[in-house]
């Protein structure tokens, strides 16, 4: 038996296809692979986008640093609370006699007990020896030391101590 053999082919250039309808051919859609790479190029594009804004973000637009609180408006000076002298014992059997004044703050409605202060000179001032105490830069820091634990022993309503009796024997 004969074999025979048929060979298809497309339309020819101008020709129509079938070679019936006289209707026009349309274009046909995009490949699916112009659609791919518009994705792939929007999945790079877009963290790199964000990264950039990110960064423009870090460097310019942040803030410099913790927001610093507002200062505390100083207290102004009110009354000031005499404290009788009081003898304490330095070291090699020596005394000291020494006599506060305290600078209270205008907030303070009525005078304050002024045994929180006598107990914190004591435990300050108490057995340290006589140079230390008659040096003038050392006793100028004990007061302030003592100033600054009044302060918050009676929540600010001391600002300041005074010495008015300081003598040594």
């Amino acid at each position: 038996m004969p074999i025979e053999q048929r060979v298809v082919s497309g339309p020819k250039i101008g020709g129509k296809i079938g070679g019936g309808s006289g209707a026009p051919q349309t274009e046909a859609e995009p490949a699916p692979e112009a659609e791919k790479s518009r994705k792939k190029l929007v999945l790079v594009i877009l963290p790199v986008v964000l990264v950039a804004l990110g960064a423009a973000w870090f460097f310019l637009l942040r803030p410099s640093g913790p927001a610093e609180p507002a200062a505390e408006p100083t207290p102004e000076p009110g009354e000031v609370l005499t404290v009788e002298p009081v003898s304490l014992n330095l070291e090699g059997g020596h005394y000291l006699r020494l006599g506060l004044a305290l600078q209270l703050t205008t907030d303070v409605a009525e005078a304050p007990d002024p045994s929180k202060a006598v107990d914190h000179a004591i435990a300050l001032f108490s057995g340290r020896s006589v140079e230390e105490v008659s040096d003038p830069k050392t006793r100028e820091k004990l007061r302030d030391q003592l100033a600054h634990e009044l302060s918050e022993a009676y929540e600010g309503e001391v600002m300041g101590v005074y010495l008015t009796n300081y003598v040594t024997q």
